[in-house]
């Protein structure tokens, strides 16, 4: 099933154009790793997607037109973890995640079994699940994020859209999120992640999709997305490009000359 289609996609932010002409369809059980230099586009693609950054052109969410969707229908399909990590409430971090259930349920109802167990489950695959009664104010940075994703991930959507989910996290937290995407992608869901650390773009993601100046310059799998070539022509640097258990390990050096 196609999850996510897109086609003649642009977007401008204060009158300059930041996506151009974007098409991209992601199937189910799919970790897509969207990489690209500062200023790609990547965060603007997913808020394009979502709606929150006006555009034009075609989105599709589960073979139905997006633009046709309430918040409600859209919030089902997909799930959303931004960049910011502010949490402004001191509500307990049980409760946190629990909000991901919000859009399963009616308007003042009480969260029922499945409720309960999606919101358990999403705080044992993020490791969080001793921070329950803890305010999700008082949490360290590094806390504070895994409670975010870990109510992205009770929300049990289709589609999530993570935007630089390892920031903050230590290199084990990191690691174990993206056995946490790859698990959901074996599962049937998909994961579109924006991604700065190309050495676990190029690891984990079944596919990587590089953006350069708000257009897709390649798409596929990581070996034949991440070439030494195209590390010097969008990155401008030169990188370590090898192979270790069965794996690509890409490792940035220095700066292209």
């Amino acid at each position: 099933m196609t999850l996510l289609a897109l086609s003649s996609l642009s977007a401008e932010l204060g009158g300059k154009t930041v996506l151009r002409d974007v098409a991209l369809t992601v199937k189910e059980g799919e970790f897509v790793g969207l990489i690209g230099p500062n200023g790609a586009g990547k965060s603007t693609l997913l808020r394009t997607i979502l709606g929150l950054t006006p555009s034009q052109g075609n989105i599709e969410l589960g073979g139905q037109a997006a633009a046709s969707m309430s918040a409600a229908q859209r919030a089902k399909l997909v799930s959303y973890l931004p960049q910011e990590r502010e949490i402004a409430w001191p509500v307990t971090v049980e409760r946190l995640v629990g909000l991901g259930r919000a859009p399963h349920l009616p308007p003042f109802a009480r969260p029922g079994a499945a409720d309960e167990a999606a919101v358990r489950e999403a705080m044992r695959r993020m490791d969080v699940e001793d921070f329950a009664t803890r305010r999700a104010t008082e949490l360290s940075g590094g806390e504070k994020a895994r409670v975010l994703i870990a109510r992205a991930l009770a929300q049990e959507a289709p589609l999530m859209l993570a935007d630089e989910p390892t920031a903050g996290l230590d290199p084990a937290h990191q690691i174990t999120l993206m056995r946490v995407f790859a698990g959901l992608a074996k599962e049937g869901r998909s994961v579109i992640a924006c991604l700065h650390d190309l050495g676990l773009a190029a690891r984990w993601c079944s596919r990587l999709v590089l953006l350069a100046n708000g257009s897709i310059v390649a798409d596929g799998p990581p070996r034949d997305v991440l070439t030494a070539a195209r590390l010097r022509d969008v990155y401008g640097i030169q990188a370590y490009l090898g192979e270790d258990g069965g794996g690509l390990v890409v490792h940035p050096l220095d700066l292209a000359e």
